[in-house]
């Protein structure tokens, strides 16, 4: 693993357009996304058989169509993701399956749809296999089993054990197996994501989790998943994964079940933060600087409403300064608080809330301040709390920034709600 490059206190340009046009351009506060970097990373992942986008981590139509055309398919987690993925230009039929449902549950629009629409599931709950049995004659299935252990930067991302509530539990592997029967179902491929993070002794667990697993389902077995939680760094401290020893541990795994089985099995991955994190910017403008006791604020124009990472884990974001005009300029510890009315609108926390600082350059109002690596769990996470407008957002490709989601009108902030006897304005 190598050491990343440091992020820079200041940040003049994004993908190669000044951060000024952006803002004048398009408004602050503004998701700007970089199509380079994301393709890049679909690179780095090229020796897997099959990149599946888990589009839960940024589901702009614009993404995911960067990333269709370049040949990587997508999971969804919601019938709406589903939706979005055919919006976006995604055949809901093939083999490998284009689109994936995988979730913990089906509610009613999620299972009529994958009926509907003969889309592979990948089941993570033993009801889920009645309930999707009872509705077709016949099919096969990918079964997320939780092989009772986790992992994860917070409890909050840990998707394995007991206290997950993630996955088939490991021991009723036998159990659905024989409920996928009864319905005329063949488990065919096992998923196996157990969090966020990886260290390669914990990821040999995993592996032989997964041998254990799929040699209790058995030859019919053709498609193991590796499921996510690629780490990206978020530090200057920070290591980089090391992608080429990742797969060679799954790819071993996957090496002995062919063997076992007598056939060739598929391995795929499932990156969502670890395609887009790092792409992403959040832009926004300094509107007060101001002392609290020895803590110095700078209050910008987004919020948690715009990114929730740091008031729900504690999350670290690199941040760097645009300043409005080019002057000389030296670090200080600040706290970077949000708009909103919430005193819990901070973006440099720890995990609990506690209030921390960051050396940045100095700055004043109308300076702009960019919290980087937000390309993930980012806007998709955002609200309307305040009654704020969700944020813009801009794709940047070949240098060229183009608007891939229009800011919200007040006039949105409303629209759907229902209120007799007032006239409109």
């Amino acid at each position: 693993m190598a050491i990343t490059e440091p992020f820079a206190p200041t940040m003049p340009m994004i993908a190669g357009v000044p951060t000024s046009q952006l803002a004048e351009q398009f408004g602050t506060p503004t998701y700007v996304y970089d199509a380079a970097k994301i393709l890049d990373r679909i690179e780095q992942l090229r020796q897997f058989d099959l990149i599946r986008y888990a589009q839960k981590a940024n589901s702009n139509l614009a993404i995911l169509d960067l990333v269709r055309r370049n040949g990587v398919a997508v999971d969804a987690v919601s019938a709406g993701e589903i939706h979005r993925a055919r919006r976006a230009g995604y055949s809901l039929k093939g083999d490998p399956a284009p689109v994936v449902y995988t979730a913990d549950i089906f509610d009613h629009a999620a299972l009529d749809l994958v009926v509907s629409e003969n889309i592979h599931v990948n089941l993570g709950s033993p009801d889920m296999i009645s309930q999707f049995g009872e509705r077709v004659e016949s099919g096969r299935i990918t079964l997320r089993i939780n092989p009772g252990f986790g992992h994860g930067h917070s409890q909050k991302t840990n998707t394995g054990g007991q206290q997950s509530k993630h996955g088939i539990w490991h021991d009723q592997l036998e159990n659905c197996i024989e409920r996928a029967a009864e319905h005329g179902l063949t488990v065919s491929g096992l998923h196996m994501h157990i969090g966020s993070g990886t260290d390669f002794e914990h990821l040999s667990q995993v592996c032989n989790a997964m041998k254990q697993m799929a040699r209790r389902v058995g030859p019919s077995i053709e498609v193991i998943s590796a499921g996510g939680g690629l780490p990206i760094p978020y530090r200057d401290t920070d290591e980089s994964v090391d992608i080429q020893r990742y797969y060679e541990l799954w790819d071993k795994t996957r090496q002995e079940l062919q063997q076992d089985m007598g056939h060739e099995v598929s391995l795929e991955i499932e990156p969502g933060r670890f395609l887009v994190a790092d792409a992403g910017y959040l832009v926004s403008e300094i509107r007060a600087v101001k002392k609290m006791g020895d803590n110095l604020f700078y209050l910008v124009d987004a919020g948690f409403n715009n990114l929730a990472r740091p008031i729900m884990y504690g999350a670290y974001h690199p941040m760097a300064i645009a300043h409005r005009h080019p002057r000389p300029w030296k670090l200080q510890d600040v706290v970077v608080g949000g708009p909103l009315c919430e005193s819990g609108d901070i973006f440099t926390q720890q995990e609990g809330g506690l209030v921390d600082t960051r050396p940045l350059p100095e700055a004043e109002v109308g300076d702009f301040l960019i919290i980087q690596c937000a390309g993930a769990y980012g806007f998709v996470m955002s609200s309307n709390y305040n009654s704020k407008p969700f944020a813009a957002e801009v794709l940047i490709e070949e240098g060229q920034p183009k608007l891939i989601r229009s800011r919200q009108s007040p006039e949105d902030l409303y629209a759907g709600e229902i209120l007799d006897n007032v006239e409109a304005d």
